[in-house]
């Protein structure tokens, strides 16, 4: 074998690499996010389940996607714990979780 083919293969090889550890840290990022946000909803009041429920799979989305891409995850982690003893105005999704509330008192 010669350097260059040798140097080819170490080559993809690395790249395979980073790319594994690119996917592993989005779905660890994901999985967390998650966590949180089962975490988040049953702290004000709502059961997790209706995360995996069929009714409302819209709304679920979107509050996904907003804590997927929120900046205030410490925040997020400190106040779940108890750390922190304000509302949870910081979450994206206080707003639609207090819908859900008041919609779930309703029914």
């Amino acid at each position: 074998m010669n350097v260059s083919l040798m140097q080819m293969i170490a080559a993809l090889v690395m790249v395979g690499i980073a790319t594994g550890l690119f996917f592993a840290y989005r779905t660890y990022l994901a999985t967390q996010s998650e966590r949180r946000m089962r975490q988040m909803l049953e702290s004000v009041g709502l059961d997790p389940a209706i995360a995996a429920s069929g009714e409302i799979p819209t709304i679920m989305q979107e509050v996904r996607q907003r804590c997927r891409s929120c900046n205030s995850e410490d925040v997020c982690e400190r106040w779940l714990k108890g750390d922190k003893e304000d509302p949870n105005d910081f979450c994206p999704n206080a707003k639609v979780f207090e819908m859900l509330n008041k919609h779930s008192e309703a029914a």
